[in-house]
């Protein structure tokens, strides 16, 4: 059963002890890609929400000098004072932030959605076959079960 990655397997010559173990193993693979699927979708949202923030801070409402409420997690904001209208402090990961004019800013969050948008069809077809190889190996399992004298 030590298949190489890719290769077939004929699931009618494997045991219905190796083809629960196969099952389970291919449920837990399942489990942790549908978690990376739903924590994508968390970043691509987050990132929606940022350049929406970005393309609505062309507003004539935002002034230099102005008071201003800054965010520091989802539910703490604290007072500040708006140095620049037209430059916006972005966050490109690992706690690292670039000062960035309003357009170019808002490419950066365009280009992370498009990436991260590939990124969660790709992992959408590999999640598509995995569950069809499970369900053809419960079908083949209960074959099995059924076929096999008790």
């Amino acid at each position: 059963m030590a298949a190489e990655a890719g290769e077939a397997v004929n699931l009618d010559t494997l045991s219905v002890q190796q083809l629960t173990q196969v099952k389970n193993q291919l449920d837990q693979e399942l489990e942790h890609l549908t978690s990376s699927f739903t924590q994508l979708q968390a970043a691509q949202s987050k990132f929606r929400d940022c350049l929406r923030c970005v393309q609505g801070g062309k507003s004539p409402a935002l002034k230099e000098n102005k008071p201003i409420l800054v965010p520091l997690t989802n539910s703490l904001y604290v007072g500040g004072t708006l140095s620049s209208a037209s430059h916006v402090l972005v966050d490109v990961g690992t706690g690292f932030y670039v000062e960035k004019d309003i357009k170019s800013a808002a490419e950066f969050y365009e280009n992370k959605m498009a990436e991260v948008g590939g990124n969660l069809k790709e992992l959408e077809g590999i999640v598509q076959g995995k569950t069809n190889n499970v369900r053809v190996i419960e079908q083949v399992l209960r074959q099995k079960m059924v076929s096999s004298p008790q």
